[in-house]
């Protein structure tokens, strides 16, 4: 259910989940709205950077050299990834959202953010509990990452609108999936996200028990839009 929610700035950190050149130019990865995706998540890391607040970048660069292919991962034609190459051009950030200064990039080799090890401890350094989350795909890399957050005793606020995936339908089944076990966290919008902030409270959708959402195809996207 909605919620009024504000949260303590001085522990809150904004990531960003995969936005690649990949995404927007790659025909088999392109992400459905990704410029829509790519415009929210830009207001977000603005807002962040105007409120000194950390900023930190994932990006999937699979590199069989640091990583070599796992059982059953497809590769290609030559023997290399078939997709995020680590020497393919298209692994590069897009430039609405490419980090600067000391922003920490996690060059990653699987869905969580936090599998390469350094993520964690740069968010403990810190001392941060909110964690806003936005980037793609929703139901895979970002999905990863919010459960490693939440075991991690992180709280995630979920921006829906600064998320995508391949289509609206799995984007919309991905948020809801997540809101159903978002312990400790919420899903709101762009604006609710920018709202927090700058330090605003806002009605924000948190789960109050285990799989409060049952959904179907016909129903989804309008649960969807009640986050």
């Amino acid at each position: 259910m909605k919620k009024s929610l504000a949260i303590d700035l001085r522990h809150a950190a904004l990531l960003l989940i995969d936005l690649q050149e990949e995404q927007r130019q790659d025909p088999l990865y392109a992400v459905d709205g990704i410029e829509a995706v790519l415009a929210n998540a830009q207001r977000l890391l603005l807002a962040a950077r105007q409120r000194s607040l950390p900023a930190f970048h994932a990006a999937y660069r699979r590199d069989f050299d640091r990583c070599p292919p796992r059982p059953f991962e497809p590769v290609a034609e030559g023997g290399g990834p078939t997709f995020s190459d680590k020497d393919n051009p298209l692994v590069a950030i897009c430039r609405e959202v490419a980090p600067v200064g000391d922003e920490l990039v996690v060059y990653k080799n699987d869905a969580s953010a936090f599998g390469e090890g350094n993520l964690a401890p740069a968010l403990d350094q810190r001392a941060i509990e909110w964690l806003f989350i936005a980037g793609v795909w929703t139901e895979a890399c970002v999905a990863a990452t919010v459960r490693d957050a939440i075991a991690l005793g992180k709280r995630v606020i979920l921006v829906k609108d600064a998320c995508g995936s391949g289509t609206q339908t799995m984007h919309q089944t991905a948020i809801l999936n997540l809101a159903n076990r978002l312990y400790g966290g919420a899903v709101t919008n762009t604006l609710g996200a920018l709202a927090l902030m700058a330090g605003e409270t806002t009605e924000a959708w948190m789960p109050e028990r285990p799989v409060p959402i049952l959904f179907h195809y016909a129903d989804a996207a309008d649960h969807y839009d009640r986050l």
